[in-house]
């Protein structure tokens, strides 16, 4: 080993792991970790949770599993890392391998030389440049500071409002959390739904769930002024002139990769904005690496370039921008298939690979399914979840995933994300060899039953539409025969209200005269997630109708208002 100089510049997720990787390889190498902020390794994702006061202390966030906090004596002590903290670098020199830092208390500046550099200089967040943004009161969760403003506001302003702008995954956490602190929350999202990685379909689902639980949610509009009193925040102005009152507005549209000072130095920036690097992080300066928010990275499933600010990745790109940084270029980040999850009061939405937008965006032929069931059995204490999978029309092969819903939405994705990563299909997983148990899972596992669906789709065995076809169907003006199949107990307690005809599943064989005389007229059926409305077309096809489809995820999949 030599005695090489690492210089690290960032200090919240992919620094520190590059940092303790290049020491645990090298220990001869003298690491340098530098950071602006005055804490390190901070838990960036928990910020809500600390907002809403489910994380207790600040230094929760800070802390390992020990619970030890992790700050510059930390590094020092345990890893053999000279951390500086609050010192900002201003300049990269390629030529001579320096960095000039600031200390932003004192303005002591310096110089340190390197022989390899690695940036992990994050992201920042996106506020658009319109009026009032500077008013007090304007904020964004980007940072621990921000995180402890907000959760003093939290504290203290029961009952008021606060806007929140952007629906993605930081808006909706932050959604959460002020209305557990009591505040009256609307967020508006310019697109026309909330958590754009999602379908339409699971979209609304969430925004339903979210709305049940006192949030105001306004979609398809933006804002054009952020309204003022006394140089404090009053309202906001909506581009279709509304105003919303407000003493509290949150930008959450989204962040940026963070690299001004990589640009400066003249390194290669992609299209996405990001750092470019090769497979081993290292950027278009042999003697520089990157990881993190501040790089683009290869999405293995359209071969494009993509923004991917998440933390696990971080800490991954980080992991081999250490090691190649002491060794030479021996690990690989292979990209992202772009997996996430979030908690959205008692719901959660995760998904890896494409949307079917996203999908059709890119070039490939698709077939989709949406499956909604049980997470385990309901002796178990089971909870529903609605899952749609995407897959490649002619091979099977899987290609995205999307689950939502209060049971174990976690597990479901990354069954389907390892399903992806290793090339398999549809009937793959229809076949898949999971652990089994009561406590766990249904003997077969929600997702091998989603992929179940979706192969007796591609087999022609079922027709299906989604929720939100049908809907559109009937606002357009059509009339289908709306056939719900399960039993009279069931329709009293909740139903569609839309003029739906009552056949339970064990009585249609006899009363198929109460179905439309035209066999080739449109039905479609459901019953809570659909099983029953398959089977129900299966025996209406056996008798000859010859235009009916499956209501896929049947009323639980169903994100509108229900009569009850």
């Amino acid at each position: 080993m030599s005695n090489k100089r690492i210089v690290v510049i960032g200090g919240t997720a992919a620094g520190p792991k590059a940092a303790a990787r290049a020491k645990r390889l090298d220990e001869q190498a003298e690491v340098i970790l530098v950071q602006k902020a005055p804490e390190l390794s901070m838990a960036s994702c928990g910020y809500p949770y600390y907002v809403a006061g489910e994380v207790k202390g600040r230094d929760m966030l800070l802390c390992t599993p020990a619970g030890v906090v992790r700050d510059p004596a930390f590094f020092g002590g345990a890893k053999g890392i000279t951390a500086l903290v609050g010192t900002e670098v201003t300049a990269i020199d390629r030529e001579a391998r320096t960095v000039a830092w600031k200390r932003t208390a004192t303005g002591e500046t310096g110089e340190l030389p390197y022989d390899k550099l690695i940036l992990a200089t994050g992201s920042v967040p996106k506020v658009p440049p319109i009026p009032g943004r500077g008013l007090s009161g304007v904020t964004t969760l980007s940072s621990l500071a921000d995180a402890d403003g907000l959760r003093a506001v939290a504290a203290t302003s029961k009952g008021e409002a606060a806007v929140i702008v952007g629906g993605g995954l930081i808006g909706m956490e932050t959604c959460e959390a002020l209305v557990a602190a009591g505040m009256d929350v609307t967020v508006v999202e310019a697109l026309p739904q909330i958590l754009s990685f999602l379908d339409p379909e699971l979209a609304l689902v969430m925004e339903k769930h979210a709305r049940s639980k006192g949030a105001k949610i306004i979609t398809g509009i933006g804002i054009t002024e952020i309204l003022g009193k006394d140089g404090k925040v009053a309202g906001v102005r909506l581009a279709d002139g509304r105003e919303l009152p407000a003493s509290l507005v949150v930008m959450a549209i989204g962040v940026a990769p963070n690299t001004a000072l990589a640009k400066a130095a003249g390194l290669a920036l992609g299209p996405t904005g990001g750092l470019v690097t090769d497979a081993h992080m290292r950027t278009s300066d042999p003697d520089i690496y990157a990881a993190g928010d501040c790089v683009e990275v290869l999405n293995r499933l359209t071969g494009k370039p993509m923004h991917a600010p998440f933390g696990d990745l971080a800490n991954l790109e980080g992991r081999v921008a250490g090691e190649n940084a002491v060794l030479g270029d021996m690990a690989s980040f292979p990209g992202t298939i772009g997996s996430g999850i979030c908690k959205v009061f008692d719901f959660a939405a995760a998904s890896t690979g494409l949307s079917e937008r996203r999908a059709r965006e890119a070039g490939f032929d698709i077939v989709t399914a949406i499956n909604a069931s049980p997470d385990k059995p309901g002796f178990m204490g089971a909870k529903p979840v609605i899952s749609k999978l995407i897959a490649e029309a002619g091979s099977g092969r899987i290609l995205g995933f999307a689950c939502v819903g209060p049971g174990d939405v976690n597990r479901q994705t990354a069954e389907m994300a390892m399903a992806i990563l290793g090339n398999l299909t549809v009937d793959d997983v229809a076949m898949a060899d999971l652990p089994y148990a009561p406590p766990f899972s249904l003997a077969i596992d929600h997702a091998i039953a989603t992929a179940h669906v979706l192969q007796n789709k591609m087999r022609g065995l079922m027709r299906g539409e989604t929720s939100v076809a049908v809907k559109a169907r009937l606002d357009a003006g059509e009339k289908p025969f709306l056939l719900d199949v399960r039993g009279p107990k069931e329709f009293e307690e909740m139903r569609l209200g839309l003029g739906e005809r009552l056949v339970p599943l064990g009585q249609l064989r006899k009363r198929l005269g109460e179905l439309p005389v035209d066999k080739h007229a449109p039905i479609v059926t459901y019953c809570k997630v659909s099983m029953r409305g398959y089977e129900a077309q299966r025996v209406l096809e056996a008798n000859g109708y010859d235009n009916v489809t499956v209501m896929e995820g049947g009323l639980v999949a169903w994100p509108y208002q229900l009569a009850q």
